[in-house]
């Protein structure tokens, strides 16, 4: 028996793990990977297993670096079926269907994108000199409906006219929704077969809604084993969501295998109860300055996190009272989905919000922006306010565009509260922030390139760790020491390598049997 790791080994995206138990194969998530476009696109185009002899998948939790193949597993071959919590299959409705819009998004844009610079190359061609802005503008007319709107069937008609190479997505929203009739959605407690004698237990992870530790049980004539996969573990101690699991049943607690994630392996959080006051002084500073707060925000689990915090400072009058936008229609939906949800949420929660007939997630003074058009003339709104917006590590969405409208204005803040994964653009935004204050500010700005266009970096930019939903050292620890849990074997994935090195030498010193799989590599048991 042994478990193999296609993904999230040595790296923090692309989640994707497969016990082979003989007759049953049973897949641990199906993730996507996040950074530079080319290198993503070539892992995620390659399946590496084959689809047809997986039994069942278990899914821990709805982020698209832990789901976002789903469309590819289901398109293939699988004929089992996906089993997860009750509000992750619920998330799953808008996450699949949203992944696969920005799939279609993102080709659509570079096929453009590409037919424009032909054009301009021909035309500059024709006429022998550099092509004029007018010239330009309506080459771009050529391609558009309207502003926001691309032409894709007059994209398409000049592509096949001139034998120019066309981007496919990787799946469409119609293959997103496909995959959606292959999930099942269970309660946490609860034992689900998914194969001959063998059973999942799933228990409160702490991540995001729905996030699970899945405790697998693979029952044998001569023995029984059992794997805990923690997919993503959250923080203790947070709003809105229960702590991560620390009891678990009684025949849940001999395991032979943990496969425990390592995001933050060798790093410490800020404490949980500065969330509001750092987010009270970053608000402040920037509202004095007349200034805007932008924050790119994971649509799912982060972005209810800051509505919840906001909620309770505007609530207690700690700041400007400004309009607050959230700018993303998944965000949006997700909302919704937490508020269908209130059996997840902690204590606190429900003294704070529920029990007096308020809810978390709606006050008078925020607005969920919806089209288009709404969000590009938000852009250009230069009055104070807040803006929430996807993806949270700048790959894509709208905050894009908030980022090339305000970021080169000093009276702005380009507020990071998450991961930032290497090689997005996220990453490059907190890097250059840290230089820019360490440099001082008589140094000149660094430059940003969004959208195929460069910016200086004048905005101040602030990171606050605390809201990060990946468990610290400390709380990664506390899992596998504070447990009831009795632990014979772990394997570390899900950490850039300098982070899964930290955690298991850590580990290893406390006399546990530590083992840091490399992509492609297994575990026997």
């Amino acid at each position: 028996m042994d478990v193999k790791f296609y993904g999230a080994a040595g790296e923090v995206t692309g989640s994707m793990h497969l016990l082979d138990a003989g007759e049953d194969q049973i897949l641990f998530d199906c993730g996507m990977f996040q950074g530079r476009r080319k290198e993503s696109k070539e892992k995620n185009q390659n399946f590496p297993i084959d689809r047809s002899k997986i039994t069942s998948m278990i899914l821990s939790h709805a982020h698209i670096d832990h789901s976002g193949r789903i469309p590819l597993l289901t398109g293939d071959g699988f004929s089992g079926r996906i089993i997860t919590t009750r509000p992750t299959a619920d998330a799953l409705n808008y996450m699949l269907l949203d992944s696969g819009h920005i799939q279609e998004s993102d080709a659509q844009y570079l096929n453009y994108k590409a037919v424009r610079s032909f054009l301009y190359q021909l035309e500059q061609n024709n006429i022998k000199e550099k092509v004029s802005h007018k010239q330009k503008s309506d080459i771009k007319k050529l391609l558009k409906k309207n502003a926001h709107e691309l032409d894709s069937q007059a994209i398409y008609k000049l592509q096949k006219q001139h034998g120019l190479d066309i981007v496919t997505p990787l799946y469409t929203m119609e293959q997103a929704k496909q995959s959606l009739g292959f999930i099942d959605g269970y309660p946490f407690h609860y034992p689900i077969t998914i194969g001959e004698n063998i059973t999942v237990k799933f228990y409160v992870a702490g991540h995001i809604l729905g996030s699970a530790f899945s405790v697998i049980t693979i029952k044998r004539a001569d023995k029984t084993t059992r794997i805990l996969y923690t997919g993503d573990v959250g923080r203790f101690g947070k709003p809105i969501l229960k702590d991560p699991t620390l009891i678990f049943d009684e025949e849940d607690r001999d395991i032979d295998l943990f496969i425990t994630e390592s995001t933050y392996g060798d790093r410490e959080h800020e404490p949980v109860e500065d969330l509001g006051a750092n987010l009270k002084k970053v608000l402040n500073e920037t509202f004095e300055r007349g200034g805007s707060v932008i924050i790119p925000s994971f649509a799912f689990g982060r972005t209810q996190e800051l509505i919840y915090i906001l909620h309770e400072l505007y609530d207690k009058g700690e700041v400007p009272r400004r309009p607050i936008y959230v700018d993303s229609p998944l965000a949006t939906n997700i909302t919704t989905v937490f508020g269908e949800h209130p059996e997840t949420y902690d204590k606190e929660t429900h003294e704070t919000f529920l029990e007096k007939g308020k809810n978390p997630f709606h006050f008078e003074h925020i607005k969920f922006v919806q089209s288009v058009a709404e969000s590009m003339q938000l852009t250009k709104d230069d009055s104070s306010h807040v803006v929430i917006s996807a993806s949270g590590m700048c790959e894509a969405g709208r905050i894009l565009h908030h980022l090339r409208y305000k970021i080169h204005d000093s009276k702005n803040t380009i507020l990071l509260v998450g991961y930032m994964a290497q090689h997005t653009l996220g990453r490059r935004i907190e890097e250059l922030g840290s230089q820019e204050q360490q440099s001082g500010k008589n140094s000149e700005a660094p430059e940003i390139k969004i959208l195929g266009k460069t910016y200086p970096l004048l905005a101040k930019v602030e990171k606050i760790g605390g809201f990060s939903a990946h468990a610290d050292k400390h709380e990664l620890e506390k899992i596998i020491t504070s447990s009831n849990l009795r632990i014979k074997k772990i394997g570390i994935v899900h950490g850039e390598e300098t982070q899964s090195a930290a955690f298991a030498k850590r580990l290893q010193q406390k006399g546990y049997d530590v083992t840091v799989p490399r992509l492609g590599g297994k575990i026997s048991l």
